[in-house]
């Protein structure tokens, strides 16, 4: 049930940012929970975009709300199954209140750079639930024991790499809040040309050019601190190998993030375009994710 969770909110992610895309969010007019007044909207691209992504989000929603009562059903003694699982139920429902606000009502771009921002938390929180229980975090004491689960928490960090770890997680989702800015704003052209700005170091800081010049400074500051994280991790917590290999792919994630964004700018007014903004969602998405289960690992293993 987490794992389908899970599977399912990447997919309502994904589908989020092919809506904003392809601006396709208009495709159902003003209407919600129907399209156009109808159940089964009339063909266009722009409606069956918009209608599938509402379809597949009510059905995952449903899915959430079945992993929230099995998990207060089996393990209501786990404080951080609970947690996990009634956040993304929270953050599922609170994301869907804005997507219909945005129908019915026009939003201003930085209100609806949040609907990204809390459907990436709902998806988090569904990966940490099906992490656990993976790794069997909510099994009893005694299955535990004998799955041998839980012996990582052994192992020990310190209390400023926890901290580290937490502030750079918190510093991510600002970051992807700037990033769901740059796509609602429309304002991804607004460098021309990769690693400078309009052929500038820093450009002209107005408009379209600002925003997506914040973000590009926001994102290189954030591939910096992983860095840090992984290079903290490989000299002092050699030990601690979930530590060291979470570190590692956090990094390679990040890497390819840039690397992604480049491909935007790159491909920005080609048929590559898209193809190259999902696979940023997807890294961005996986990188948030896994900064989000080594916070619940380091805290566990502080000192």
């Amino acid at each position: 049930m987490s794992l389908a969770t899970t599977i399912g909110m990447g997919l309502v992610l994904l589908m989020g940012a092919l809506v904003t895309k392809t601006e396709s969010g208009r495709g159902c007019g003003d209407d919600w929970p129907l399209c156009n007044g109808k159940f089964i909207p009339a063909y266009t691209i722009e409606s069956m975009i918009e209608y599938s992504h509402r379809a597949v989000s009510g059905l995952v929603g449903l899915l959430v709300l079945a992993a929230a009562i099995y998990t207060w059903v089996l393990a209501r003694r786990h404080k951080e199954a609970l947690l996990f699982a009634f956040s993304a139920l929270f953050f599922t429902v609170l994301q869907a209140i804005l997507g219909a606000m945005a129908v019915m009502q026009p939003q201003s771009d930085a209100v609806l750079a949040f609907h990204f921002g809390f459907s990436l938390v709902a998806f988090s929180a569904t990966l940490l639930l099906a992490i656990g229980v993976w790794r069997g975090d909510f099994l009893t004491q005694a299955s535990a024991k004998d799955m041998g689960a839980g012996t990582a928490t052994a192992a020990r960090v310190s209390r400023k790499f926890r901290n580290t770890v937490w502030i750079v997680a918190a510093y991510s989702y600002i970051v992807v809040y700037v990033g769901a800015f740059v796509r609602h704003t429309d304002s991804s052209g607004g460098c021309i040309g990769w690693p400078l700005c309009n052929g500038q170091v820093v450009p002209e800081l107005d408009g379209a050019t600002g925003i997506a010049f914040l973000h590009r400074v926001a994102a290189a500051i954030l591939f910096l601190a992983i860095a840090y994280i992984a290079y903290r991790a490989g000299k002092t917590y050699q030990h601690v190998a979930v530590i060291r290999r979470s570190s590692r792919w956090a990094l390679l994630l990040a890497g390819s993030q840039v690397i992604s964004g480049a491909l935007i700018v790159y491909t920005l007014g080609t048929d590559w375009y898209l193809f190259a903004a999902l696979l940023h969602v997807v890294l961005i998405a996986c990188l948030f994710g896994i900064l989000c289960d080594m916070c619940v690992r380091v805290r566990r293993m502080a000192a």
